[in-house]
């Protein structure tokens, strides 16, 4: 699929990209770059459980709202919630609207709240050693031996809804992995 006129500009990207300005945007300027932060961490946590099933698409058009109703995603705040903020959120068609990832959201809050330590080290305690980039999208995994191992100990500390292609996804989005395919003109390793 070629991109839009709109959005061609002639730079080779990762072809899950070309779709949408939205995509090309968080492809570009967000997507494989390391990120580091118990909170934004977490938002992005969150984020990748809430697009399970979905498109990522639905989710980046939803982020605004989702920020608005979980305070930001600030851990402390969001594991404050009680039932009543579980159905203000029910109620908010900004945002996906599924009851299990809202409250695993809250729930998930919580234990990082109470880990003893940063979720930020805990999570890239997983990060593989840097490796090749993909030459294509094909080469890219769903599941690797550190996401499975990284969910396995989510689970043990009590997280819900991250299991090892979730995992996979967070680490891919946060810079853990670069996957971005070899031709693209995204250099994560500058930025």
């Amino acid at each position: 699929m070629s991109a839009p006129d709109s959005i061609a500009d002639g730079k080779v990207r990762c072809g899950w990209s070309e779709g949408s300005l939205l995509y090309r945007d968080y492809h570009d300027s967000e997507w494989g770059r390391p990120l580091h932060g118990d909170d934004a961490l977490f938002e992005r946590m969150c984020l990748e459980a809430f697009q399970s099933g979905l498109a990522w698409i639905t989710i980046l058009r939803k982020r605004p709202a989702f920020r608005a109703a979980f305070d930001g995603f600030v851990i402390e705040k969001v594991a404050a919630y009680d039932e009543r903020d579980a159905e203000r959120l029910m109620a908010d068609a900004g945002i996906v609207r599924n009851r299990a990832k809202i409250e695993a959201s809250i729930h998930n809050a919580q234990v990082a709240r109470d880990l003893g330590e940063s979720l930020d080290d805990l999570l890239w305690s997983f990060a593989p050693a840097p490796r090749k980039r993909p030459r294509s999208m094909s080469d890219v995994p769903a599941v690797t031996a550190e996401s499975t191992a990284l969910a396995k100990e989510l689970k043990r500390r009590g997280f819900k809804f991250v299991g090892p292609t979730t995992a996979y996804a967070l680490m891919q989005a946060t810079g853990m992995v670069d996957d971005h395919v070899a031709d693209c003109w995204v250099n994560v390793s500058t930025s």
